[in-house]
């Protein structure tokens, strides 16, 4: 009816107002003369998408009546859970009032028992809705285990009627219900009593009367703000319904007319601003009601308990939402919190919300059929029955289940080469499966076609490669460094040797003396410092500070070759050109991978393998033949499978480091709640060690281990003490520029004489030669000169002064004779 009116009232522009008619897709865009003044129902199936998130539920079933108002309502809560990843698994519905009748509702709740989910959306008129909980108290549907949640139908069923009637109430037991949630207040308090002595207590005032009280008070302010803008009550002919004179169908359209103060009052009513029984009544830019909340009540006994409120603002809380609305908005999990509820069966746990569907047919859980690794899974021959490590680990999961799980195995794999998995897993989704068990590696495309449960075994891609054995030779001791990193060792003994001996040598006796024993000196002093056994002192602060460092590193180096000449050594050393994944990436060999694997896409994908590359393995003994004649140079498999292999092939060797991190979990169609609780099953394993009795009981083998598989110790190279070196390297050059600078100022300021005289054609090589003369000669004899030079000078000064004093003396006698003459 709200969407008939609202289209004749957008044609007489006269403003239409309902506080009942809450459909959300009553949209202002396409009637803008139709206002809602009670919260629109997109605001309770929040409220109610809320609820099902904060319980933990993933799925529901909606109950509606087959309306405008239900149907839109349901696409509405569809939309509020995908947000949340939760949805609505079946849709129930019902014929609208008063069409709806007990055969077709116990038609539907029949159709609902054989389902998985058990939670409850019941979005229908009163008495459709009454006759639904009737129906399902009689099926054993309001017993334990089921979730009812009813919209604001069944709390206007709560206030309305008090107190219930017995046969009503027992149905409604446990349920879950919104009521449009107005604030208290005196003014509210005092006109629900003045209502109950009109009506003698024989009904109750739910808020939707309250709601009907503000709008009768928001279209008279508006009307006296109309009048009060000089604006009349008006109406004039609408030219477009003459033409319709209604001969033959008792209508007189033509006798319509249009309010002309249509607009202005419409505007009016949506600047409405004042203070009703609801609370703040005001309109926000889409029409609709500011701050719209709700109360959520349990039904118990005879009435019902308030659990908490519902609101746009900070969503679920135990507190009314008027006291958070001056606080800001805070919608995390965390802040987000109901009282306890009652549900039905009188149980106070949270139903699990889902059971396997009652329908008589177990899960059909797909196994691979490997031809290889059967320690895996292994069905055997000629029998249904089926062993291995991942069918132990899920039976064992099964068992701690909180409820029995029926189930058959059913292979899949044609049994001569192992399947693929990504087809495998995919049968979940073409809906063959409905869950697959064995040795599935969690991985990326898996993981978008269905859930998978928390790994229980670690599994990472490693490389396996042809070894031999290193045996010790009298060269062993060359071992621990690569040849680049002796020679830049040896190299830099003799650059530290070269500097101290530079800034030592004029002042130090013991690095002076004949070329021969100054050479023997720098090779000596440079190689005693590895085993710091040097006998020269060092008195410069230069030489000092080069020897600190210096000492330094070649602590590091020392500690570095014996811990590694040790385990050369010791350890039982193997040798392979193939040192890891890089070095197998840089090369141009083949590279062989499990049948079957996601190696080979990872390989292609991830690390830019050309195809020809890769070579297709089947078995253990395909992987050791061609390890063994060069058809592939190193395999690439999952841990587990290659701990396997090396239990028994002691030949191979894993080279380097697991380069990606994984693990296997059995997989479920997506958003499974049996993936979960297999989960917190094998969490349960992990705890008290079942999960690794189960591994040890099928994986801890055999002759060969592969304890020793990664005993390959790499030689030490450059890029592990480049660092020190650039250090040292810093220090020795920094060393030598201080001292030729020192050595060139004390130059220039002690023989500047021999500079001057230098002829221009010769004063470089002259000063090159003086410079180098005086740089080797020792401290004290340069000091010595030096202060001969300055004696010598200080005496030519002495005799100049004392002639320039006799000379002004005899001037002075002369002009003093002069004066006295002149006075006579």
């Amino acid at each position: 009816m709200a969407h008939v009116l609202s289209t004749l009232a957008n044609e007489l522009q006269v403003p239409l107002l309902s506080f009942t008619a809450l459909d959300p897709s009553l949209s202002s865009l396409q009637y803008p003369f139709f206002v809602q003044t009670a919260p629109n129902d997109e605001f309770q199936m929040a409220a109610i998408s809320e609820m099902v998130s904060y319980f933990g539920w993933t799925e529901v079933i909606a109950v509606f009546s087959d309306d405008d108002q239900g149907r839109n309502g349901v696409i509405i809560l569809g939309d509020k859970l995908a947000d949340r990843r939760c949805r609505i698994s079946y849709k129930a519905a019902l014929p609208p009032d008063p069409m709806a009748k007990r055969s077709d509702v116990l038609r539907e709740l029949r159709k609902i028992q054989m389902m998985e989910s058990r939670i409850m959306v019941l979005h229908t008129d009163m008495d459709t809705g009454l006759l639904v909980f009737e129906v399902a108290k009689s099926l054993g549907m309001m017993q334990k285990g089921y979730v009812w949640i009813a919209s604001t139908w069944l709390s206007t069923v709560l206030d309305s009627t008090s107190p219930l009637k017995p046969e009503i109430a027992n149905s409604i037991q446990g349920a879950l219900t919104l009521r449009p949630h107005t604030p208290d207040s005196k003014r509210k308090r005092d006109f629900m009593s003045h209502w109950n002595r009109l009506s003698n207590s024989t009904i109750g005032l739910n808020p939707y009367g309250l709601y009907a009280y503000d709008t009768v008070w928001m279209i008279a302010h508006a009307v006296r703000l109309l009048l009060d803008q000089g604006g009349e009550i008006s109406f004039s002919n609408d030219t477009r319904l003459n033409g319709y004179s209604g001969t033959g169908s008792g209508l007189n359209l033509s006798a319509l007319n249009t309010f002309d103060g249509g607009k202005q009052l419409l505007k009016n009513i949506l600047e409405t601003n004042m203070t009703g029984l609801t609370g703040h009544v005001q309109f926000n830019q889409e029409r609709s009601l500011i701050n719209p909340s709700y109360d959520i009540i349990n039904a118990v006994g005879t009435g019902h308990q308030l659990v908490g409120y519902w609101s746009n603002h900070t969503g679920l809380s135990i507190v009314p939402p008027e006291t958070l609305y001056s606080k800001k908005p805070n919608r995390s999990s965390s802040n987000q919190h109901l009282d306890n509820v009652v549900w039905p069966g009188g149980e106070t746990a949270r139903p699990r919300g889902w059971v396997f569907p009652n329908n008589g047919r177990e899960l059909r859980i797909g196994i691979p059929r490997r031809v290889s690794y059967r320690d895996f899974v292994l069905l055997v021959n000629g029998t249904d029955r089926v062993q291995g490590y991942c069918i132990d680990v899920f039976l064992a999961a099964i068992k701690l289940l909180p409820y029995a799980l029926p189930y058959r195995f059913i292979p899949f794999g044609d049994g001569h080469k192992n399947p693929s998995y990504y087809e495998f897993v995919s049968k979940i989704k073409s809906g063959v499966f409905d869950g697959v068990v064995g040795d599935i590696a969690i991985v990326t495309n898996r993981t978008r076609i269905a859930d998978f449960t928390l790994p229980y075994i670690e599994s990472g891609l490693v490389v396996v490669a042809p070894v031999k054995k290193i045996s010790s030779s009298a060269w062993s001791f060359l071992r621990p460094f690569t040849p680049l990193m002796w020679a830049v060792t040896a190299a830099f003994f003799l650059i530290v040797g070269s500097v101290v001996w530079i800034v030592e040598h004029r002042r130090n006796d013991e690095f002076r003396g004949p070329p021969n024993q100054q050479l023997i000196t720098i090779f000596w002093f440079s190689f005693s410092t590895m085993f710091f056994a040097h006998r020269e002192n060092v008195v410069s602060t230069l030489g000092r500070l080069v020897l600190i460092i210096w000492l330094f590193v070649v602590l590091i180096i020392n500690s570095s070759y014996t811990a590694s000449l040790t385990s050369f050594l010791t350890v039982e050393q193997l040798s392979s050109p193939i040192k890891g994944i890089d070095s197998l990436i840089g090369s141009n060999e083949r590279i062989g991978f499990q049948v079957g694997s996601f190696a080979a896409g990872y390989l292609r994908e991830e690390l830019n393998i050309p195809k020809s590359r890769l070579v297709p393995l089947g078995s253990p003994e395909e992987y050791a033949i061609a390890l063994e004649n060069r058809r592939v140079a190193a395999l690439i498999d999952e841990r587990p499978y290659v701990d396997l292999f090396l239990s028994d092939h002691c030949d191979f060797s894993i080279r380097g480091q697991e380069f990606t991190k994984g693990g296997w979990g059995f997989a479920f169609p997506r958003d499974s709640p049996l993936a979960i609780d297999m989960s917190t099953a094998i969490l349960a394993l992990s705890e008290n060690g079942e999960l690794q009795k189960i591994r040890d009981r099928w994986l801890s083998k055999r002759a060969c281990s592969s304890d020793n598989n990664e005993s390959d110790i790499e030689q030490l190279d450059l890029k592990s003490f480049w660092g020190l070196f650039l250090i040292c390297g810093i220090a020795c050059m920094l060393a030598l520029l201080v001292y030729f600078w020192l050595m060139f100022r004390q130059f220039n300021r002690q023989r500047p004489e021999e500079l001057d005289s230098a002829s221009p054609a010769i004063s470089r090589s002259a000063r090159l030669q003086t410079f180098l003369s005086f740089v080797d000669e020792k401290v004290e004899r340069s000091k010595s000169c030096s202060k001969r030079k300055r004696e010598s000078m200080s005496r030519n000064g002495y005799h100049i002064d004392d002639e320039r004093t006799q000379r002004s003396g005899r001037m002075e006698r002369s002009l003093s004779q002069e004066r006295q003459n002149a006075d006579r």
